[in-house]
C-alpha cells in the first residue's frame, strides 16, 4: 500500500511537468488553433503535425516513468488521450503509434513492452471516438477523465491478456494499476480544463476587444459619416487611442498624414505628404501590412520611436482611399488583438464612409426634388394669375398693384428659396401670397381658416412644403365642388414635433385612389396632376426624416380631405 501511494504522488509530480510543457505548446500560434477547437477539421499537413507533437510528448513521458516491477510507470496515455480529444481518432492513432514505437523498442522484451505499445494507439483511437460522439460541450472535464480511466483500463486489461509471465503480469497490474488509472485520468481532466480555461479568457478578450471596436465605430460615426478629412480623422485618431491605450494612432489619405494622435506626433503631423512604407504598401495592395519592426515601418524621420504597427487599407466601394495605422512603441508588440481590433475597424470605419456617401448622395437627391418642386410653375396659375390682375387693373387698381406685388414675391420665394428651411411664419407667408392671388380669382367661393399655435410658428420647417399642400386642396377639392369650399391651415406644436395640417371641405378622394396616390409605381391621375404635389412633398419629408414622418391622407368622397404630417422638434 505504501509503494503504491509513492508511486501514485511521484506521477503527480511528473503530471506538473507535463502541465508546464503543456503550456509551453500554447504559446505558439500553430498550437493555439487547438483552442478553437477544429483541428479535427485542420489540413493533413497540420493534423500530421500534431500527431507528431503529442506522439514526441508521450515519448517523453515515457523517459519521465519510473520501472516498478519489471515494467515502467508514466504518463505516456495523457498527451496521447489529448491528441485523439483535440484532433480526433486519426491524431490520437497516429500520435500513438509514435509513442507506442518508442516504448517497445525503449525496454524490448519488458514484462509490458508489446502491451503497452499496442495500448496506447488504442488509447488514442478510443478517445478521438469517445470524445466526438460524447462529449456536451467543446471542453468537456468529466468526459475527459472518463476516457482517462478507459483508457488506462485497455492498458491494464491487455497487460494481463498479454504479458509474460502471468505473475509477473498480475504483480505489475496490482502495484502500478490505481495509481496509473488514477494519475493519468486525472492529468488528461486537468488539461481539458486548462484549455477550457484559457478559452474562456480568450473569449472574454476577443468580446471586450469587440466591444470595444462597437464603441469606437459608434462614437466616430458622427464624423466619418461626412468622409474622411482632416477633421474627422482627428476626431477618430483621438478616439481610438482612448479607448485602446495603442501608442499611436495615425490616419491617412491617398496623399498626405490627415491626423496623427499619440508618441512621434512631429515627425507624423497632419499635411506632411510622405507616407511611411508600410502606408504607402497598404495604400498600393489594398491588403493589411504588419510591420514587425522599425526598418518594415520605413517612417522616413530621423529618430522615430515607434516600433511595429499594423497598417490597414480603409476602402469606400472597393476603392482604397486612405490608411489606418496603429502603433506600438516596441518591436514584435503588434499582437493577435491588435491585428483582430484594427481589421475590425477597418471593416466598420469603411461601411460608416460609404454610408457617410450614400447620405451625401441621398442629400443631392433631396436638394434635386426642392429644386425641381421650386422650378414646377403651373403655366395654368401664371395664365390665370395675370388675367385676374389685368381685370382688376380697370376696376381697383390698387387691389391690382397689391396682387402683382404678392405675385412677384410669390415666384420670388419659389424660384430662389433663401434657405432649405425656415420658420413656419415664413412658409406661412409664401402660402398667403399664393392664397391672395386664387382669393381674387375666386372671391367668395375660396375661405381661408388659421388654427396655428404661436410657440409653432417660430419652428423650422422644410421650406415650399405648404403651399404645394394648399394648391393641391384648392385644385382639386375646392374648385371641383359647386360653390366652393373653405381650406382649414393648422399647426400645433406637441413633445413629437410640430403637426401640420390642411384640410377642406371639397369633393373628397376615393379610398383606391388615396391608396395609389403616394406610391412611387402610381402615375398622377391623367392630365390633372392630382397626386403629383402629394408625391413631392412626401418624397422631401421621407427623405429627410424617414419614411414613418411621409404624408397621411384621410378623405371621404363627397367629404372633403385631410392632409397632415409631423416634422420633429429641432431636426
Amino acid at each position: 500500500m505504501d509503494e503504491m501511494i509513492s508511486l501514485c504522488l511521484d506521477l503527480f509530480e511528473r503530471l506538473g511537468i507535463l502541465v508546464v510543457l503543456f503550456f509551453l505548446m500554447l504559446r505558439f500560434e500553430l498550437f493555439r488553433r487547438l483552442l478553437t477547437g477544429k483541428v479535427a477539421t485542420a489540413s493533413s499537413r497540420e493534423k500530421l503535425f500534431h500527431a507528431v507533437y503529442f506522439g514526441l510528448a508521450g515519448i517523453i513521458a515515457t523517459y519521465y516513468g519510473f520501472p516498478v516491477h519489471g515494467a515502467i510507470a508514466n504518463l505516456r496515455t495523457v498527451p496521447v488521450v489529448i491528441g485523439g480529444i483535440l484532433g480526433g481518432p486519426l491524431v490520437g492513432l497516429f500520435a500513438g503509434i509514435i509513442a507506442g514505437v518508442h516504448r517497445y523498442f525503449y525496454d524490448i522484451g519488458g514484462v509490458t513492452s508489446l502491451s503497452c505499445a499496442i495500448a496506447t494507439p488504442l488509447a488514442g483511437v478510443a478517445a478521438g471516438l469517445l470524445y466526438r460522439r460524447l462529449h456536451r460541450k467543446t471542453f468537456d472535464t468529466l468526459l475527459a477523465f472518463f476516457i482517462g480511466i478507459v483508457a488506462e483500463s485497455i492498458k491494464m486489461g491487455l497487460i494481463l491478456l498479454v504479458a509474460q509471465p502471468e505473475a509477473a503480469a498480475l504483480g505489475v497490474v496490482h502495484t502500478i494499476g490505481l495509481p496509473s488509472i488514477l494519475s493519468n485520468a486525472f492529468g488528461i481532466a486537468v488539461l481539458v480544463e486548462v484549455l477550457a480555461s484559457v478559452t474562456r479568457e480568450q473569449e472574454r478578450a476577443v468580446a471586450q476587444q469587440a466591444q470595444t471596436t462597437l464603441n469606437i465605430a459608434f462614437r466616430t460615426l458622427p464624423y466619418l459619416r461626412h468622409g474622411l478629412n482632416r477633421e474627422s480623422a482627428e476626431e477618430a485618431a483621438h478616439i481610438i487611442r482612448e479607448m485602446t491605450g495603442l501608442d499611436a494612432v495615425c490616419l491617412s489619405s491617398e496623399n498626405e498624414i490627415l491626423a496623427h494622435e499619440g508618441l512621434d506626433g512631429e515627425l507624423h503631423a497632419p499635411g506632411r505628404h510622405t507616407l511611411s512604407s508600410a502606408a504607402r504598401r497598404a495604400l498600393d495592395t489594398g491588403t493589411v501590412v504588419i510591420a514587425s519592426t522599425k526598418s518594415d515601418i520605413g517612417c522616413g524621420g530621423q529618430g522615430c520611436k515607434l516600433g511595429s504597427a499594423i497598417v490597414v487599407p480603409l476602402k469606400k466601394w472597393g476603392k482604397t482611399v486612405g490608411v489606418m495605422e496603429l502603433y506600438r512603441l516596441k518591436e514584435y508588440a503588434i499582437s493577435r488583438l491588435d491585428v483582430e481590433l484594427a481589421n475590425g475597424l477597418a471593416h466598420l470605419f469603411s461601411n460608416q464612409l460609404e454610408l457617410g456617401e450614400i447620405e451625401f448622395q441621398r442629400k443631392l437627391v433631396a436638394e434635386a426634388e426642392i429644386k425641381a418642386l421650386q422650378a414646377q410653375i403651373n403655366p395654368h396659375f401664371l395664365f390665370n394669375a395675370i388675367s385676374t390682375i389685368i381685370s382688376y387693373t380697370r376696376t381697383d387698381p390698387q387691389t391690382a398693384s397689391c396682387l402683382l406685388v404678392k405675385l412677384a414675391e410669390f415666384f420670388r420665394k419659389n424660384i430662389n428659396p433663401t434657405a432649405n428651411k425656415v420658420p413656419l411664419s415664413v412658409e406661412l407667408e409664401h402660402c398667403e401670397a399664393y392664397i391672395a392671388i386664387e382669393k381674387a380669382r375666386f372671391e367668395e367661393r375660396l375661405s381661408i381658416v388659421y388654427d396655428i399655435d404661436e410657440e409653432a410658428l417660430s419652428c423650422n420647417v422644410p421650406s415650399l412644403i405648404l403651399q404645394p399642400l394648399v394648391e393641391n386642396g384648392v385644385r382639386h377639392g375646392i374648385l371641383p365642388k359647386e360653390g366652393g369650399g373653405v381650406i382649414r391651415i393648422g399647426a400645433r406644436k406637441t413633445d413629437n414635433g410640430i403637426i401640420i395640417s390642411v384640410k377642406d371641405n371639397g369633393v373628397g378622394i376615393s379610398r383606391e385612389r388615396i391608396q395609389s396616390l403616394l406610391s412611387e409605381a402610381a402615375l398622377p391621375h391623367a392630365g390633372a396632376g392630382l397626386g403629383l404635389a402629394l408625391k413631392n412633398v412626401n418624397s422631401r419629408l421621407a427623405t429627410l426624416y424617414g419614411s414613418d414622418k411621409g404624408l397621411k391622407i384621410e378623405s371621404e368622397p363627397g367629404e372633403g380631405t385631410t392632409v397632415h404630417f409631423c416634422v420633429p422638434v429641432g431636426a
